[in-house]
């Protein structure tokens, strides 16, 4: 599989037609960009979240100029919109299952009533776990039941970052899927609560922009997060410190 190490986190540089879903066990995808970068840094179950993922997907374009400065190894991006897109698509072709896991009742019923229309060979199930800063260990049983009874072939969790992450990595084990994607954002996208920026923003990688006007307190919120990426990657660049 087409991964290269970066900062020690394994990112994805291929295409997802070698991800063949069916022979894995709770393969677990996650994102990476200079926001979960700068997370990781913060906060140790974070790092390790990202780094023992099977593969991270390029959610944020800019953390590729980690392996392009470090390695001269150019990657692709592929967001967890793209990943949502090619696995649905997927399991549409294998008559397979899909379970949403995350979010509110409303959101997941109108992600089911699109998918069924778009995918209509596959078979949806859908949790909305509860809202907490953190689960207790029978919210998490729970979230494990409804996603075992149903023998899901993938679940998309969409929960916020890096909570999506975190949990994903802590109860892959425990949850009898062949692959596990956490995806965030395409939840509200995707049932049409909001919009993704146009394709020429997906294209230039400032999705981000967009988002400053539109949700200009979640730029706050990560602006020092990006902004410790981009300060790593200058200091590694110019030879003053490195950080594997």
């Amino acid at each position: 599989m087409s991964i290269i190490y970066t900062w020690n986190y394994p990112v994805f540089k291929g295409d997802l037609h070698e991800i063949k879903y069916e022979n894995q066990q709770h393969f677990l995808i996650n994102t990476i960009s200079p926001n979960s970068y700068g997370l990781a840094v913060k906060y140790p179950e974070v790092k390790k979240a990202l780094q023992q993922s099977d593969v991270l997907i390029l959610d944020g374009l800019y953390f590729g100029w980690a392996a392009l400065f470090k390695q001269g190894i150019r990657i692709n991006r592929i967001a967890g919109w793209d990943a949502f897109v090619f696995f649905s698509q997927e399991l549409n072709k294998n008559k397979g299952k899909v379970f949403f896991l995350g979010s509110t009742q409303e959101t997941l019923l109108k992600i089911k009533e699109r998918y069924n229309i778009e995918y209509p060979n596959v078979e949806v199930g859908f949790y909305s776990p509860p809202f907490k800063q953190e689960f207790s260990n029978e919210d998490n049983v729970q979230m494990h039941n409804q996603v075992n009874a149903f023998k899901a072939d993938i679940v998309f969790v969409g929960m916020t970052a890096p909570k999506q992450e975190l949990w994903s990595y802590q109860n892959r084990k425990d949850l009898e899927v062949h692959l596990i994607c956490s995806i965030g954002n395409v939840f509200d996208w995707y049932a049409g609560n909001s919009k993704r920026p146009g394709i020429f923003w997906q294209k230039t990688g400032m999705e981000w922009l967009v988002r400053i006007f539109l949700r200009p307190e979640v730029f706050r919120r990560n602006i020092g997060n990006q902004l410790l990426f981009f300060w790593h990657l200058a200091l590694e660049t110019l030879k003053i410190k490195r950080y594997d």
